[in-house]
Order: C-alpha cells, then structure tokens, then sequence
C-alpha cells in the first residue's frame, strides 16, 4: 500500500537498535548481561552541571522557543573554551552553531553541500551518521578503508583521481570511534593540502577529544594554518561531560559551512532547550576537575580489561584515546557471529566490527562504560567459554 523512498531502502539498519533488540530480549529471559555495547557513559552527568539546569528550568523565560543559532552566552562560552583548549580563536557570532547533538549536526550537514551523485569520501570502518546522513541526502559513499598496517588512517593517494574529482564531503574523526586510533598534526597537515588541492569540505568529528590517556592530549584539526577556509569541526558534551540523554554539542569553523548547516536546521528544528543551553554553559566554563576524574576511571578499566584479554590470549594495544577497545577476534569466526557467540554463550554484549563499515570485519569493539567488577567477571565468562 505505502511505498518506502528509495533512499530509505538504501540505509543499513542502525547498529545499536539492533543490538539493544537482541540485548532486551536476553534481559527479557532473565540472563544477567554485561553490556560492552553502545558507548553511553555509566556515571551520572557532574552535580553542578545539574543543579544548573534545574535553576534554568524553574525560569519561565527560558520555557519558549529557543534561538536557531544558540544563545549568545554559550557560543561565546565555546569560544572561551576552544581559546583554552585548542588556542584557536573563532568568532562567536559567525563561526559556531549550537547543535541537539553532533550526530544531528553531522548527518544533516550533507544536506547543505551533497546534490544527488555528489560523493562523500567516509573512513570504513566509521561512526553510522556519516555514511546515513550522505545517503539521505542523494549523495553517494566512497569508503576510504582504514587498516591496521596504516594506523588506521586514510590515505588519500588511493582515492580513484575520477571519485576525487566527484567528491565535495570528506570526514575524518580522531580520536576514532570505533578503532580508537588517534591523529597528529602531521596528518591534518595533509588533510588540510588534499581538501584545498581538490576544492573538499573537511568534516572533522572531534567527540572524543577530550577522552584521553598516559598524558595524551589531542589535537584539534583547527589549528592547522588553512583548515577554517576548508572545514568544520563537530564537538559532543555527551562524553566529556556525561551528558549523552541531554543532546547537545556544536559546530565550529569555517563561517560560510556554519552558515549553511544553519540554515537547513532552521528549516528542520527549532533549537535547543534553553534550559539545557545554560547548563551547557555551566559545564565548559565551570571546574574541570569531573573531566579529569572520568578520564583517571576510564584509564583503570582500560588497564583492566587489557590486562585480563592479554592473559587470555587475545591481542591487545592499549587505546591512548575513546572509551573503547578495538580488537581482533581470537577465534575463525566473523564480527557477527562472535558477537552472537559471546552474547550466548557469557551474556556479553560487544559490537561487532562490521557494523561499522566491511573494514571492521575481523574486530570487536568493547565499551569501557562498564563497572571495573563487571570487567572482571566479564574476564571470567570468556576464560571460560574459549
């Protein structure tokens, strides 16, 4: 009776939709699961920030609709932040946009640059919303595989030169998500000559900066001399500060892209709580101190959980950045079926590698938003299953 769009046809199923299906109905049997699945953080969003929001809420200026373009206090608030962090000085007014999130920002980019059969160059494996939001709209994917011997990193020179010709989108993200590999500047460097040799859109998703290890500290793409008159960069509060429920991050950089992400959104949503705006703000200008202390407790179940892989066999390189590990499965089985495997025979839910792109095949990714007591006996299960 309806017919479905052809683009929707076209879109994978999501990932962790799917996982959480099956996790729901193991729960539903009683099983006691271990979730090393979807990346959502277990601690509670930091008490100051909180308290924040609930004074915004009790306002009732802040009940109505909220600027398309954030409020002026929170877009000058990540620019004090990213001057602090990054030593990247950007405009408030022009050069930043508040978003319900980045993946929204990220999977309606697209729609400002992308007419039907322009490419969008994507990293395989990849977070979902790349590959979904060029699909949406009209645009076509080309993979750029990223692989262990290159340190999962694209290289460009393997691009078809007829795709290159054809392509206006590229994303890169580092820290990665899922392999958790990181970039340095040398390789925005070269980033920063292909987008401007070639006339691409830098999308660089940066949610993970803040997630850090063994006194790692990322870089942004921004700082390389040229990357504003060629990119963007996406920020997340989800991870930094806990905040994965409230939706609500940014897009920074290049002032014609922000521009233009702008105005698809003011044609699709009608801007962030404002309540949630001021708690935004709360949380990049107030004590930092909560972002260090998750970084310490991320770093022991990180240490944790290598520790108990490596005794059992498996092979393991401790991640300087994300919450994850990015692994290769033991045994002959593909990421699917290992999957499914763990999850029935040890209650153990991880992602499986190919969700991610037909690069992942081969891996599993495990979240380390999981008590370091549920490590352990996740650790037990697996001896005793392999």
């Amino acid at each position: 009776m309806f017919k479905i769009a052809t683009r929707i046809n076209l879109l994978p199923s999501y990932l962790f939709v799917e996982i959480d299906r099956a996790k729901r109905e193991a729960k539903k049997q009683g099983r006691d699961i271990i979730d090393f699945g979807v990346g959502d953080p277990d601690q509670p969003t930091p008490f100051h920030i909180i308290d924040a929001l609930k004074k915004a809420v009790d306002d009732p200026g802040n009940h109505r609709y909220a600027l398309d373009q954030g409020i002026p206090r929170l877009r000058q608030a990540i620019a004090d932040w990213y001057l602090e962090r990054f030593k990247v000085k950007l405009d408030s007014e022009n050069e930043i946009l508040p978003l319900i999130g980045s993946k929204e920002g990220i999977a309606h980019f697209p729609l400002a640059f992308l007419d039907v059969s322009d490419y969008a160059l994507v990293p395989d494996p990849c977070y979902p919303p790349y590959r979904s939001g060029t699909i949406l709209a009209g645009g076509k994917v080309y993979s750029m595989a990223l692989l262990s011997q290159n340190d999962f990193l694209p290289i460009f020179e393997d691009i078809p030169p007829a795709i290159v010709k054809k392509s206006r989108i590229m994303f890169i993200n580092y820290p990665n998500n899922p392999t958790t590999a990181i970039a340095e500047k040398d390789f925005y460097k070269r980033v920063v000559e292909f987008a401007m040799k070639n006339k691409i859109i830098v999308v660089s998703d940066a949610a993970y900066s803040e997630i850090t290890y063994d006194g790692y500290r990322a870089p942004s793409f921004l700082e390389i001399p040229g990357a504003k008159e060629v990119g963007i960069e996406f920020h997340s509060l989800s991870k930094t500060y806990n905040m994965t429920g409230w939706r609500i991050g940014w897009a920074c950089g290049n002032k014609k892209l922000i521009s233009a992400l702008s105005k698809v959104k003011s044609n699709i949503d009608s801007g962030i709580f404002l309540a949630i705006q001021w708690a935004a703000i709360t949380a990049l200008k107030g004590p930092q101190k909560c972002v260090e202390q998750m970084r310490q407790l991320y770093q022991e179940r990180r240490d944790l959980l290598v520790e108990g892989l490596l005794s059992l066999g498996w092979e393991v390189k401790p991640p300087l950045a994300t919450f994850y590990l990015w692994l290769k499965i033991p045994i002959k089985q593909d990421s699917i079926k290992f999957a499914k495997f763990l999850l029935n025979k040890a209650d153990i839910v991880v992602t499986p590698g190919v969700g991610f792109g037909k690069c992942g095949e081969g891996f599993v990714r495990f979240s380390l938003t999981v008590s370091k007591e549920r490590i352990k006996e996740a650790i037990t299960r697996i001896k005793g299953i392999l």
